[in-house]
């Protein structure tokens, strides 16, 4: 899934989260306040698609780890959401150890296999989704393919991006999100996806 796939409204804003962040970082709070409203929406689906009704308190402790240790982020727009989805992941993944919930391992993926090209139906079929029905759909894949899914589609980050998220390998995500939009694609019916189906799942982002 190329930069295609991206939500476009999180490509527009990166230009203008970049120049936030960098007020933000000299002691503007008005910037705070824009880059935590460009990066919150898709953040807040991250963390639903991995603890559910807790996401809005992990998003809340994301965020003051986020605000304590603004300063010493170096990057751009894209990078900083993706600075951002680690730090969220990582207080994701202590609230889970902190319930006793033990995340499906990933499986193994392999970086050699060949991608077939660009499926525009497995888009497509995300796309006609109402985030909180994709989020449901998403929260029933494999946990590797989840992630990779909610980190591609629902955060906008591109696929090095993504992989420096989760500690993976490019490929692995690759096929990961692959594996997860076709098997979405597969649920949906692709191409029977009816007319009164809710929207884009990039509008909410």
């Amino acid at each position: 899934m190329g930069q295609r796939g991206e939500p476009r409204r999180v490509q527009t804003y990166d230009g203008e989260l970049g120049a936030a962040v960098a007020r933000a970082q000299d002691g503007d709070e008005a910037a705070f306040a824009v880059a935590y409203r460009l990066v919150q929406p898709g953040l807040l689906g991250y963390l639903r698609g991995l603890v559910g009704d807790d996401a809005e308190d992990v998003a809340s402790d994301a965020w003051l780890e986020i605000a304590r240790d603004l300063r010493r982020f170096r990057g751009d727009g894209a990078g900083f959401r993706g600075w951002t989805a680690t730090i969220a992941r990582h207080r994701a993944l202590d609230h889970l150890r902190r319930q006793r919930v033990r995340p499906r391992p990933a499986a193994l993926e392999q970086d050699v296999l060949e991608l077939p090209g660009p499926h525009a139906t497995h888009d497509q079929a995300l796309e006609r989704l109402s985030t909180e029905a994709a989020l449901a759909l998403i929260s029933g894949l494999p946990r590797d393919q989840a992630e990779a899914v909610l980190l591609r589609v629902v955060v906008g980050l591109d696929g090095p991006a993504a992989a420096r998220v989760l500690g993976k390998r490019p490929g692995a995500v690759r096929m990961a999100t692959y594996r997860g939009l076709k098997r979405l694609a597969r649920q949906l019916g692709a191409d029977g996806v009816t007319d009164d189906a809710p929207r884009t799942l990039g509008e909410s982002t």
